[in-house]
């Protein structure tokens, strides 16, 4: 199929953007919202997209378990690391 071959690479770039961009090393996900509700998790969402957050630094977790009705949902948000703080060494008392 023309132009599939493109386009593939062109994904994986993204996922290796993406992938650099939330490592470990450069921040940390933080949860914003833990609910078993989905028409609160949609409004809570449908904020995120009103105050124009990055989707892509935004992960929503679905939280399968039985029964049905006990399943949850959790969204997270990626956040960078500001400033480092110098490592400290305990002190001995």
């Amino acid at each position: 199929m023309p132009g599939q071959r493109r386009r593939k690479r062109r994904e994986e770039a993204r996922r290796r953007r993406q992938a650099m961009r939330t490592a470990p090393e450069t921040g940390r996900w933080e949860v914003v919202l833990e609910t078993r509700d989905r028409a609160e998790l949609r409004a809570f969402l449908d904020r995120l997209r009103e105050a124009r957050i990055d989707g892509s630094l935004i992960r929503v977790d679905t939280l399968c378990r039985r029964p049905v009705e006990q399943s949850g949902y959790r969204v997270s948000r990626f956040m960078a690391h500001t400033a480092r703080e110098p490592d400290r060494e305990p002190a001995d008392h």
